[in-house]
């Protein structure tokens, strides 16, 4: 089995158990401590979960071998701050310290356990406290990031128009349902109307979500139909489904995706490397999830879900009409609110509030209007 199918081989070594020999501990370094634990963890939890974990702590492991420490028993409260200072000083962002000191911790825990290491260690890493608002943040793609990716994709002469930047812009731009999305056939992009078309078959394996209620219409700006006209004229594989449609997104191989396969797609069209300097301190030439099937343990890249999410509360802020983005992202007011409609309180700022601004001057005889 491939690497890119089952996650990075550098965790799969399997760990023999040995006696404990009565008082004898074994003397693991911090590696296959850290293999160990994986084997363990497979036990209950899945693979991306394992792999997630994987990913959150090889930096620390890798920190112990560049320092030379053999055993993890060697391990002091000191080595654990050298490693935080170290990954601050690389730029991470203050969530995605916290999830890796946060795994760290329960690494050192199975440590004390088993008695590699004492039992008052794990106590000695600290995670980073998170403000509320980066962890809001972590749930949607934010404007600045998806108008980022986008730039990228339109300014990039090899991959302007794939269908990478088709399925992102479409995305983006109509706040469409993963299913929505993967539902989509050529014939219903409209450029002449500058518009895309969501159609409920179930018969033919692309319900909506919603049924016939989930049918609408949905206009584009003329710059994003721009783009899906390319990616179609120059960039899809002109392949056919099993009922004989011509899917909008199609895989290479042809015919019409999964939807885990548009959700490993977005995972791919969203990496933050696409457009500046990885967050998390990974080199793009050698970071483990830039595959198909690893993308999504990015901690930056973004699920469907998240860039509907973003889309939703971006429309909102833009000023259009709360009824109107229901129609569009086909949910209903209340739930528009309460689930997808997450701003910032600079954003509400920003976007909602301005337009009331000018109406806090006074007027010009120095007073107020009565």
């Amino acid at each position: 089995m491939s690497e890119s199918a089952t996650g990075p081989s550098s965790y799969r070594v399997r760990i023999a158990g040995s006696p404990d020999g009565g008082d004898r501990v074994p003397d693991l370094s911090p590696r296959e401590a850290f293999e160990r634990w994986l084997n363990k963890l497979r036990v209950d939890k899945t693979e991306a979960t394992v792999s997630a974990y994987h990913y959150r702590l090889k930096h620390f492991i890798e920190f112990c071998e560049d320092e030379g420490i053999v055993s993890i028993g060697e391990l002091t409260g000191w080595d654990i701050e050298s490693f935080e200072t170290r990954r601050r000083e690389q730029g991470l962002e203050a969530i995605t310290l916290n999830n890796e000191m946060g795994t760290l911790q329960n690494f050192l825990e199975y440590c004390a356990r088993i008695e590699v290491v004492g039992e008052t260690l794990p106590a000695k890493v600290d995670p980073p406290t998170v403000p509320a608002a980066s962890q809001v943040d972590e749930t949607r793609l934010s404007p600045g990031r998806a108008r980022a990716l986008l730039d990228h994709y339109e300014a990039h002469p090899e991959d302007r128009a794939s269908r990478a930047h088709a399925l992102l812009a479409l995305a983006w731009y109509t706040g469409a349902r993963l299913g929505a999305l993967r539902a989509l056939d050529v014939s219903d992009f409209h450029a002449d109307e500058q518009c895309v078309e969501f159609i409920h078959r179930p018969d033919k394996d692309t319900p909506l979500k919603n049924g016939i209620d989930g049918e609408r219409v949905v206009g584009l700006p003329k710059s994003v139909c721009d783009i899906v006209e390319e990616y179609i004229r120059h960039n899809r594989v002109d392949k056919y489904d099993e009922f004989g449609r011509r899917p909008l997104l199609v895989s290479q191989m042809g015919g019409r995706p999964s939807k885990n396969g548009v959700r490993a797609w977005m995972y791919l069209a969203t990496v933050p490397c696409l457009h500046t300097d990885c967050p998390h301190g990974e080199d793009p030439g050698t970071c483990d999830f830039l595959e198909y099937s690893t993308a999504s343990q990015c901690p930056s890249s973004r699920s469907p879900h998240q860039v509907r999410t973003g889309s939703v509360t971006w429309q909102l802020n833009r000023g259009i009409p709360p009824e109107r983005v229901s129609e569009r992202v086909n949910t209903s007011i209340e739930v528009l609110l309460r689930h997808y409609d997450q701003p910032s309180k600079m954003e509400e700022m920003r976007e909602r509030r301005r337009e009331f601004i000018d109406r806090l001057e006074f007027t010009d005889n120095g007073g107020i209007d009565e």
